[in-house]
């Protein structure tokens, strides 16, 4: 025993004469510092530990995690410099493959995993609608998955090497056009599904198909650029018929030109399968097209080029919903302008003066947002009962219009049938996100289609294929803009039993419009007070309301 000991208290000095520590009073005090050593990190492990804590105890109050500013920056001003956004609207006749196409986007840039897919795989087969699998990415809600439509627009983010894209995947049912609509307003780009399936694209694009529509409306709402992507071409009435692909483009072409398509700069024709992913991501293998040599879905998008907007304008963001959520939150897309946190806005048309207090695009916080960003932007000052859909975040200097009439040009589509197009007539009109019914109180002047001129003879009512020139009225105080301030906020639909019967834009708003006109709004409650006044004049006056208008009661201040 004694040996054993020996050997190991031996073999412990060597040791430790390895390691550099030969006196064991040295190893004695390594010892205690080792020691103290460890209960440093042990406090620091449980330091962290609470920090953590509040962290996330935070980050469920916020749901955000609190970023550096210097941190912030940098991801912000590496995000602007590097990717371009634009919004994609997938638009068409019900059962093109819209949301099928949409989620095999989101596959295959690896928004969604295989674990995922099979899960969806599993559900669509016991439901027995195995080919549904892939639309279930973008048809989230129950009702949707149950009846194989879409109801609600899908939105959903991908990114390819040069663009970061938000697609918007419209119903393509006629009962749900009005959502449509919303979607489509809120896009820069469009991508029209036609099933090239036997006897699907004919009952799209017949006289009552949501395919000729749903054209019509997006070339309103603003989508200058238009991919139609010939989907289906993998079905077995089809296998890949260079014939039918050629028959379905010579069809489209002139319907496009009537709907305002510049088809050589603006329209771009190719294949697909989407629920294979054929021709999407990667180019068409020639052994299964040998005929096609374009380019696929991914390189069309990134090809596209969309006129830009102006982050120096006056600031315009028509709100598409609300929530509240740490204070007032409202969604919109930015049509002009740029909106960071700390800025004061209006929301029109209740004139309520609003602080910034947060700005989110594709879900992450950001500092700043430029025109084209779908953002929610969290408000102070505001309840969100206040807030309509329809309403529109302004700029205080420039703000929006409010009117409950306006003078439009109008093309007459397709009139219900013995419905005649005169004053008096009734219809609910959309624009941007507002929908409200409408009445057309005086037919101003008709429009010569061939020379674009006005006509002498006075008008008492128009037909199909009519342009006249006409005074709408409305309810409630709409915000709109003229076409040629703001095109995106100045175009308009109006509908009548649930189809599409003109297509207008805002020529003029009425004088009583003018914002200096109308009111005044007080910016600061001080006993000399600042009013911003008119087209973005400030004016700082000891003064009194009256009637809404401010009263200068100082011989000092200018004219205004």
């Amino acid at each position: 025993m004694i040996d054993i000991a020996e050997e190991i208290r031996s073999l412990q000095l060597d040791s430790a004469e390895v390691n550099g520590m030969n006196n064991p009073a040295d190893a004695k005090q390594e010892e205690v510092e080792e020691v103290d050593k460890m209960e440093e990190d042990s406090n620091d492990h449980i330091t962290m530990s609470t920090q953590e804590m509040q962290d996330e105890t935070s980050k469920v109050k916020d749901k955000e995690i609190p970023v550096p500013e210097e941190v912030e920056a940098s991801v912000e001003m590496e995000e602007d410099n590097k990717k371009r956004h634009l919004n994609v609207v997938f638009i068409g006749h019900v059962d093109a493959g819209k949301s099928t196409t949409g989620g095999q986007i989101l596959f295959l840039s690896g928004q969604v995993d295989d674990r995922t897919i099979q899960k969806y795989e599993k559900e669509a087969k016991d439901k027995s609608r195995e080919s549904w699998y892939m639309a279930y990415i973008m048809d989230t809600n129950e009702e949707e998955r149950v009846k194989g439509k879409t109801v609600e627009v899908g939105r959903a983010h991908f990114e390819t090497e040069t663009s970061r894209f938000t697609i918007l995947d419209a119903p393509g049912h006629k009962s749900y056009v009005p959502n449509m609509i919303s979607g489509a307003s809120q896009a820069d780009i469009g991508v029209l599904v036609i099933s090239a399936r036997k006897g699907e694209f004919e009952t799209g694009y017949e006289r009552g198909g949501q395919t000729r529509e749903h054209v019509q409306l997006a070339k309103t709402l603003g989508v200058s650029k238009l991919l139609v992507v010939v989907n289906k071409m993998d079905d077995p009435t089809v296998n890949w018929s260079k014939e039918r692909y050629d028959e379905i483009e010579s069809k489209m072409i002139p319907f496009l030109k009537l709907s305002g398509y510049n088809v050589k700069k603006d329209v771009q024709f190719l294949p697909i399968s989407g629920l294979l992913g054929a021709n999407m991501k990667t180019r068409m293998d020639n052994a299964i097209c040998p005929w096609w040599n374009g380019p696929c879905l991914f390189e069309a998008l990134d090809a596209i080029e969309v006129p830009p907007r102006d982050p120096k304008g006056p600031f315009r963001m028509p709100i598409i919903d609300k929530f509240k959520d740490m204070g007032t939150v409202v969604m919109g897309k930015v049509e002009s302008g740029s909106v960071t946190e700390g800025d004061s806005l209006l929301v029109m048309p209740n004139k309520t003066q609003v602080k910034v207090l947060a700005v989110y695009c594709d879900e992450n916080k950001a500092r700043y947002a430029g025109p084209g960003e779908n953002v929610r932007i969290r408000l102070s000052g505001i309840d969100d009962e206040d807030i309509l859909s329809g309403f529109v975040l302004s700029s205080i200097a420039r703000p929006i219009a409010a009117v409950n009439e306006f003078d439009a040009q109008l093309q007459i589509l397709e009139l219900l049938d013995n419905a005649i197009f005169t004053a008096g007539y009734k219809a609910v009109l959309h624009i941007h996100s507002v929908v409200e019914e409408c009445e057309i109180v005086q037919l101003l002047q008709q429009i010569d289609p061939k020379t674009r001129k006005p006509m002498k003879k006075k008008v008492l009512f128009v037909k199909n294929g009519a342009i006249v020139v006409c005074r709408v009225q409305v309810n409630n105080l709409i915000c709109v803009e003229k076409f040629s301030d703001f095109t995106q906020l100045g175009r308009f639909t109006l509908r009548t039993e649930g189809k599409t019967v003109a297509v207008g834009k805002v020529m003029e708003l009425p004088s009583g419009s003018n914002f200096l006109k109308q009111f005044c709004i007080k910016a600061t409650p001080t006993c000399v007070d600042s009013y911003i006044w008119g087209e973005g004049a400030t004016l700082v006056v000891f003064g009194c309301w009256v009637m809404g208008i401010c009263v200068p009661q100082s011989p000092s201040v200018p004219e205004h």
